[in-house]
């Protein structure tokens, strides 16, 4: 219990605090965004000397920058996608509106014409055949 508390302790400061028995690559997205915002001003050297203590290596703290620097371009990018979807399903919206109101008129012209055929209909009488 004495170590979870220290972890969380840690973490709540702002220091990654990765372990529990995982591999790096298991670590959460929050112990790699801190260990890459700790190493982030280090040189080769202070870098290579950090990755040792931390049983690390430097490649994987570059790979875990990179996704860091390049997760916000994703986003966007996802964005702008979705917009795009946006506006084209706005359109084949107001299209499909369109479309309905023009059948919508027709219909109520053809139901009208129906009306008017069955009035004249009664009042005429039927059609006789000749």
């Amino acid at each position: 219990m004495t170590l979870y508390k220290w972890r969380r302790e840690a973490r709540i400061n702002g220091t990654a605090t990765p372990g529990d028995g995982r591999e790096s690559e298991q670590w959460s997205s929050e112990d790699k965004f801190l260990i890459v915002m700790e190493t982030y001003a280090m040189n080769e050297n202070a870098l290579s000397e950090y990755c040792r203590k931390k049983g690390l290596y430097p490649e994987q703290i570059e790979a875990w920058r990179e996704a860091c620097l390049h997760a916000n371009a994703r986003q966007t990018a996802e964005s702008k996608e979705l917009k795009t979807e946006l506006r084209e399903e706005k359109k084949r919206s107001k299209s499909l509106e369109r479309d309905l109101r023009r059948k919508e008129k027709a219909l109520a012209e053809t139901v009208a014409l129906l009306i008017l055929q069955k009035k004249v209909q009664a009042i005429w009488g039927e059609p006789e055949d000749e």
